[in-house]
């Protein structure tokens, strides 16, 4: 059987030096213009005439190679468990605002309910990231991670010692939450959780649980009432562990992240159960539905684009400057960012 003649051989990729012929300069000039880094370099004239040798002759730059000589590429990875997460829209916002047009951001999702582990990243960084941006990484991460990128966690209390942190301080805004559903009357509150168990729900239920102790509060504690951060499935699991909250007397049910809150909602609506009349439901994030969902949520406002533009400025110190001294703490050069109360109709 002939070969057919239809198929013809895949065209001759173009090179820079092609590129610099075509346009009387340099190798190096040409680099300058495709990169974009002409600044005081490289004359309006140059760059004219290689930006025409580059339409004509269809050059296309070869970011594999520049990685490979750079040592790094442009790429930052975001890895975190559930993208699918609301919350994620306004860290990639606030990541993608302040990487500006010099990195392409990458994400890379663990898989619901799952931290990231060092597993997860070995393969990227064969890609050679000019750095790696992880939301809630396991107890395994940071031994087993493989060198190479520069490192910076996202909302993970309590790793600061270990790789430079950028998180929410969530003292200030669970405090102002306990205070306003104090005054309002409540003494017996229920939590109810996210299975990703991560750090971050870690705090945010034992900041909950002192703090009521302190304010004469009870906390009523059911530590099998969790759901992934899901509105269905965090109405299952409140549907299930209601009776014993009402029994018990819990009258404020604090929910880890508003998508919980929003299917505690539903579920009291299904139920009977009136908000906040019988029963007052607040969340964590405050995300845009929260204001529109009935009753609308009361919540602790977190930061997502600010929890973004924070961690592309570690990760840019990081890059920029020496390593730090041995036992330099770095939480001295990563602020807090701070959460505060959001008070609405269902508390």
């Amino acid at each position: 059987m002939s070969r057919p003649e239809a198929i013809s051989q895949r065209p001759a990729r173009v090179t820079a030096a092609e590129v610099a012929e075509r346009a009387g300069t340099s190798t190096a000039t040409v680099s300058l213009v495709v990169n974009g880094k002409t600044a005081g370099r490289v004359s309006q004239t140059n760059i004219d005439r290689v930006l025409a040798a580059v339409h004509e002759l269809g050059y296309v730059v070869d970011h594999t190679a520049s990685s490979l000589a750079k040592g790094t590429s442009n790429i930052v990875i975001l890895v975190a468990p559930d993208l699918s997460n609301p919350f994620y829209g306004r860290v990639i916002s606030g990541i993608k605002a302040e990487l500006g047009n010099e990195y392409q951001l990458l994400l890379s999702v663990t898989g619901e309910g799952r931290n990231p582990s060092a597993a997860d990243v070995h393969r990227l960084v064969a890609l050679r990231p000019a750095g790696l941006l992880v939301e809630a990484p396991d107890d395994e991460f940071l031994r087993d991670l493989p060198a190479g990128a520069p490192l910076v966690l996202l909302d993970a209390p309590g790793r600061e010692t270990q790789a430079p942190t950028v998180n929410f301080d969530l003292t200030g805004g669970i405090g102002a939450l306990l205070d306003h559903l104090a005054a309002k009357g409540h003494t017996r509150i229920g939590y109810l959780d996210s299975l990703t168990r991560t750090e971050t729900f870690e705090l945010r239920r034992t900041l909950i649980e002192h703090g009521a102790a302190k304010r004469g509060m009870e906390f009523v504690a059911i530590a099998e009432a969790a759901s992934l951060i899901d509105p269905d499935g965090a109405a299952t699991a409140f549907a299930k562990h209601w009776p014993r909250w009402r029994d018990a007397g819990v009258t404020a049910l604090v929910c880890a992240t508003d998508s919980h809150a929003y299917g505690v909602l539903g579920a009291a609506r299904e139920l009977g159960i009136s908000v906040p009349g019988t029963l007052a439901v607040t969340g964590f994030d405050n995300l845009p539905a929260s204001a529109i969902v009935s009753p609308s949520l009361t919540t602790v406002e977190l930061p997502g684009e600010a929890l973004g533009r924070g961690a592309v400025r570690a990760l840019q110190r990081q890059r920029e400057a020496p390593a730090p001294d041995a036992g330099t703490d770095p939480r001295s050069t990563v602020p807090l960012i701070g959460a505060r109360l959001i008070v609405r109709d269902s508390s």
